[in-house]
C-alpha cells in the first residue's frame, strides 16, 4: 500500500516472503531454534521490530496486519503473561501509529483499536495455553511417576512372595528330609544289630541337610531383611564393577565398568537391583555368546532423573528388522526376558546401536522417583 510502484513493491513482496519461510523453517525444526527463542527473547523483539517495518509498508488494512497477532500469543505461550503483556502493548502500539500514519479519513477508533485489542485476546490466549501445557506436562509426568512407583512395589511383593516360596520349597523340604534322616538314623540306632556303616551314612545326611537348610535359611533371611530395613539398600555400582570383574575373569572378554553421570546413585532396593542387575548380566552373555564381542563397556548413572544402565558391545550387532515376536517365535527368550523384567520394575529398555556405528547396546532407564518411594514404603 506504502511501497513505491517497482521495485519498492518487489521488496517488501520478498521481504513477506523470507519471513513465512523462516518462520516456517522455525516451526519445522523446533526441537533446535525453540531452545535459542527461548533464551535469547530478544529475538522475538527484533522480528517485532522487522515486522513493524513490513507492517508500515503494507498497510493496516493487509493480511500481515492480521498475522501480527501471532506475536504475543507466541510471547504469551513461550514466556508467559508479562513477555505476553509487554509484546501485546508493543504490537498494539505499533498497529495503532501505522493507523495514525494514514492520511484516511473513513477510519473511525472502533477499526483502529480493532487489532490493538486483537493482540491483547492474542496473549491472554497463549499464556492461558502455556498453563495448560505446563499442568498438562506436570500431570504427565506425575502419572508416569506413579506408574514406576505402582510398578516397582509391585515387583517388591513379587520377589518377597518368591521369596516366600522359595522358604517352602527350599528351607522347609530341606528340614522336612532332616527330620526324616533323624527318624531313620533312631530306627537304626535302636535296632537290636547295630549296622555301623549305616548309621554313620544317616549320621552324614543329617549333618549335610542341617548345614544345607542353614545356609538357605541364611541367604533368604538376609535378602528379607535388606527388603523390610529402609536404610540397606543394594549399591548398584558395586555390584555392577564386581559382576564386570567376573565376567572378564569367567570369559577373558574385556571387560570395563565406568560410572557416569552427576549425583550419586542412591540405594536400590534388592528386589528392584536383582532385575536390573540380571539384565545387564543377561546382556554381557549375549555379548559373549551370540555377538562375537571382544570388548564390553557397561556404564551406569544418574541423568536427568533417571538411573540409567548401558552395556554395549563391539560385535556383529542384531539382525536388520528384528523384533520381539520374531525373537518369540524362533525361540531367543533372553531379549524378552530383559524386556519382561525392566517393565516389572517400572524401567524403560532400548536395544540397538545406540550412539554408535557398530555393535549392540542394552539401556535401561529407570525413573529415580519410583526408588525413594518404594523406599520409604518398605
Amino acid at each position: 500500500l506504502n511501497a513505491a510502484p517497482g521495485w519498492g513493491t518487489r521488496l517488501v513482496a520478498g521481504a513477506v516472503v523470507v519471513t513465512f519461510m523462516a518462520s516456517y523453517a522455525l516451526f519445522r525444526d523446533w526441537e533446535r531454534f525453540g531452545p535459542l527463542l527461548l533464551r535469547h527473547p530478544t529475538l522475538l523483539a527484533l522480528d517485532t521490530l522487522f515486522g513493524a517495518l513490513l507492517l508500515v509498508s503494507a498497510g493496516p488494512g493487509s493480511t500481515l496486519a492480521y498475522v501480527s497477532v501471532c506475536t504475543p500469543f507466541l510471547a504469551g505461550l513461550i514466556y508467559g503473561w508479562r513477555a505476553a503483556a509487554v509484546f501485546a502493548s508493543l504490537q498494539g502500539l505499533v498497529l495503532l501509529l501505522v493507523h495514525a500514519t494514514l492520511d484516511n479519513p473513513h477510519t473511525g477508533p472502533a477499526e483502529a483499536l480493532l487489532l490493538p485489542g486483537l493482540c491483547v485476546v492474542a496473549g491472554a490466549a497463549g499464556s492461558s495455553l502455556r498453563q495448560l501445557m505446563l499442568r498438562f506436562t506436570e500431570a504427565t509426568r506425575a502419572l508416569t511417576e506413579m506408574r514406576a512407583r505402582l510398578a516397582v512395589t509391585e515387583a517388591v511383593s513379587a520377589e518377597r512372595a518368591r521369596l516366600a516360596r522359595e522358604m517352602h520349597d527350599s528351607v522347609a523340604k530341606t528340614l522336612h528330609g532332616v527330620a526324616l534322616a533323624a527318624d531313620g538314623l533312631t530306627r537304626s540306632a535302636a535296632a537290636p544289630d547295630i549296622d555301623a556303616a549305616r548309621v554313620r551314612q544317616q549320621s552324614g545326611l543329617v549333618a549335610r541337610s542341617a548345614r544345607r537348610a542353614a545356609a538357605e535359611s541364611r541367604e533368604l533371611l538376609a535378602d528379607l531383611r535388606r527388603e523390610s530395613d529402609p536404610g540397606h539398600g543394594t549399591d548398584v555400582l558395586a555390584e555392577l564393577a564386581a559382576r564386570t570383574r567376573d565376567f572378564h575373569a569367567r570369559t577373558g572378554l574385556t571387560a570395563t565398568f565406568r560410572p557416569t553421570g552427576g549425583p550419586a546413585v542412591p540405594p536400590v532396593p534388592p528386589a528392584v537391583a536383582r532385575q536390573l542387575l540380571t539384565i545387564a548380566a543377561e546382556a554381557m552373555e549375549n555379548a559373549h555368546r551370540h555377538a562375537g564381542a571382544t570388548r564390553v563397556e557397561v556404564l551406569a548413572g544418574v541423568h536427568g532423573g533417571l538411573l540409567r544402565i548401558s552395556v554395549h558391545d563391539d560385535g556383529r550387532g542384531l539382525p536388520p528388522g528384528t523384533d520381539l515376536e520374531q525373537l518369540r517365535r524362533t525361540g531367543h527368550f533372553g531379549l524378552i526376558g530383559m524386556v519382561e523384567r525392566a517393565a516389572s520394575v517400572g524401567a524403560r529398555i532400548r536395544v540397538g546401536r545406540g550412539t554408535r556405528t557398530h555393535g549392540t547396546e542394552v539401556r535401561v532407564d529407570l525413573p529415580l522417583a519410583a526408588l525413594t518411594a518404594t523406599t520409604r514404603e518398605a
